[in-house]
């Protein structure tokens, strides 16, 4: 199975590669899939490469929902 992420662009420099943070975690990714990436847009992330782009909105919902089940996962962990 696998997983791919949202992650923000924090940077992009000129060989279309992009550092992008992931909750805290920030990772060197490939945007030469995509046409037109930005600092500050949101893209899923696999396997070292930005596969798409994200509605900032549809990022944030995701990222909400990661944080709440690390959260509850953490909680079962401590019973």
């Amino acid at each position: 199975m696998c997983l791919a992420i949202p992650a923000e662009v924090i940077a992009i420099d000129d060989q279309e590669l992009a550092t992008v943070d992931m909750g805290g975690v920030r990772k060197e990714v490939s945007v030469a899939l995509l046409e037109g990436v930005e600092v500050g847009d949101y893209v899923i992330v696999h396997t070292g490469f930005a596969l798409s782009k994200l509605d900032p909105e549809e990022a944030k919902i995701t990222l909400d929902l990661f944080a709440e089940m690390a959260s509850l996962v953490e909680e079962a962990d401590n019973r």
